[in-house]
């Protein structure tokens, strides 16, 4: 017992040492011990590594997780050490969503076909999702954390070490000052001067071995950027995966809805063709009129000619008897690859030119493209079209 108060006592007066020379510092009262300039660049670059890679975590977890919520959740889970249970994406559940409706409404139909064909790309998006958010968070998350949690909780306490003993040395500097001081005006303080500048060596001492030690952490956040570098360099490959794969699968589903849009715009002017009344047999000698139709903007339209029925099918198969517009044909370049459905369709590659107007009554997601003697139907959304 008699030990732990001597201990006591002994910490406190440390303390209040330190407290004395830090309160003195700041009021200018007090010399203090300046770092090498180095030792000072070491320092301010593992904060600024420190800080920045504290917000690139968190905005990171923001990305891969934008529900608060749910973070919080994990975050728990994590503390905990325990395992954080599956989440469903929002694309899982869409998908589920759109598939129970596509029941609901009849699969056979046409619009709980297309509900299927969305809700199953829907569901390979999310599980994407899933995979580039579980890569990221091994392979990128993981590693910062790590730093935050261990080495740079090593660097912050050999820091406080340091800057401690960097107290203590300046406090018995300035006790030897004052022994010094003293010394010369009676020779009876030379027993105090001997026993601050043993004091002084041996603060020195420790300050010096301190300040190696933290010098050494410091000049380890080089390899810190290293491997945060590798880290980065995984996380843009698992995002450009990510996103090249959620890439062809809208482009492949752009292609099924592309086609059964045909099937179906096919089948309307099919069952519109046979509904159609011939002209009346004393109506005067086919000839063009020009039918007052509104025009699909920025797209010219076709005129249509009397006596033939006005179908996109028979116009793309019969092209002497329904001629482009004399002016204002507009050119598109082509934007994905596209394959015709039917001989009523025009095949597409990426990047090409062709020229492209509509006809009366069409479906405003087609148009008729030309390109050279070949004529057919093409899907609006694979062109972009051109002044």
């Amino acid at each position: 017992m008699d030990f732990n108060v001597k201990k006591l006592a002994s910490d406190a007066g440390v303390f209040f040492s330190r407290a004395m020379q830090f309160t003195e510092e700041k009021l200018g009262q007090a010399e203090k011990t300046e770092l090498d300039a180095h030792f000072e660049n070491l320092l301010a670059r593992a904060d600024s590594t420190k800080n920045w890679t504290e917000k690139i975590l968190r905005q990171t977890e923001v990305l891969l997780q934008p529900n608060p919520s749910a973070r919080v959740e994990e975050f728990l889970y994590e503390k905990l050490d325990r395992k954080v249970p599956s989440r469903v994406t929002n694309g899982e559940l869409l998908a589920q969503y759109m598939t129970e409706a596509a029941n609901d409404f009849g699969p056979g139909t046409p619009y709980g076909k297309t509900l299927i064909k969305v809700g199953e790309t829907q569901r390979r998006l999310g599980a994407a999702e899933r995979d580039f958010i579980h890569s990221a968070s091994i392979n990128f998350l993981t590693p910062l954390r790590n730093f935050l949690e261990g080495d740079w909780r090593t660097i912050s306490k050999e820091r406080r070490i340091l800057q401690n003993r960097r107290l203590d040395l300046d406090a018995c500097k300035a006790r030897l000052k004052k022994a010094k001081a003293a010394e010369a005006k009676a020779a009876l303080w030379s027993d105090e001067v001997e026993k601050a500048e043993h004091e002084l060596r041996l603060t020195q001492t420790e300050f010096d071995r301190q300040a190696e030690v933290t010098r050494l952490l410091l000049e380890g956040i080089s390899s810190t950027h290293v491997n945060h570098l590798r880290c980065l360099h995984e996380f843009v490959e698992s995002q450009t995966n990510y996103y090249a794969q959620c890439y062809q699968y809208m482009l492949d589903l752009q292609k099924q809805l592309g086609s059964s849009k045909g099937e179906i715009f096919s089948g309307t002017f099919v069952g519109n063709a046979e509904s159609t009344s011939p002209p009346p047999a004393a109506a005067s000698p086919p000839a063009v009129a020009a039918t007052t139709l509104p025009a699909v903007p920025t797209i010219p339209v076709v005129p249509t000619i009397v006596g033939v029925p006005n179908t996109v099918a028979e116009s793309v198969l019969n092209p002497n008897e329904v001629k482009p517009p004399a002016s204002g044909t507009r050119k598109a370049r082509v934007l994905y690859d596209y394959e015709a459905a039917d001989s009523t369709e025009l095949a597409l590659l990426a990047d090409e030119m062709i020229t492209v107007y509509s006809l009366p009554g069409m479906d405003p997601d087609w148009l008729i493209g030309e390109r050279g003697n070949q004529k057919g139907k093409v899907p609006v959304t694979y062109l972009e079209l051109l002044s």
